[in-house]
């Protein structure tokens, strides 16, 4: 399948289900699910950052088109495609480089555990930016604490099993 045509359905979808079915999710007004960001996780290890940056703001401003918070995802996505260049270069071993993988996958990145590192550190950063930016002020530290770690937590379990139920088919790149 065309990778940008690929990418467009995950963006679709995930937007889709993000806004239309787990936003209406809240426990308590403690735990938000995430999983829209699973698209900039996926995208491709050869993505220029340029375009990764630009497709993480696409991302946010499209979910916060769905909600009151303008700028909030966007924000918070813009953050983590920033990041995800250097948190990728500092798991990827010169082992798991051979293996030149198109996306990351817990395959590309030579085991679950670095992989595990990877999501949820990314999910742990949109979190903590995205309830900051929510509440702008620490006055309540606990509440922000533990509804960063609720909602982590919850979007790391969601995302797992997204990524055991919906296999990818991992591709070599082509050097060409």
């Amino acid at each position: 399948m065309n990778v940008i045509f690929k990418n467009t359905i995950r963006f679709v979808l995930l937007v889709f289900v993000q806004s239309f079915v787990l936003n209406k999710i809240s426990l308590h007004q403690m735990i938000t699910p995430y999983v829209y960001f699973i698209f900039i996780f996926w995208l491709p290890f050869s993505i220029n950052r340029t375009l990764l940056l630009i497709l993480g703001f696409a991302l946010g401003y499209t979910v916060d088109s769905f909600q009151h918070h303008p700028g909030f995802h966007a924000s918070a996505c813009v953050l983590i495609a920033y990041l995800r260049p250097f948190l990728l270069n500092l798991l990827i071993t010169q082992d798991n480089h051979e293996l030149s993988y198109e996306e990351p996958s817990y395959r590309s990145l030579g085991g679950m555990m670095p992989y595990l590192v990877y999501t949820g550190a990314l999910i742990l950063i949109h979190n903590s930016w995205l309830f900051l930016l929510e509440a702008w002020q620490l006055a309540d530290v606990y509440y922000f604490i533990f509804k960063t770690i609720l909602s982590t937590i919850i979007s790391f379990i969601l995302l797992f099993i997204i990524e055991i139920g919906f296999s990818r088919k991992q591709k070599y790149r082509t050097n060409a």
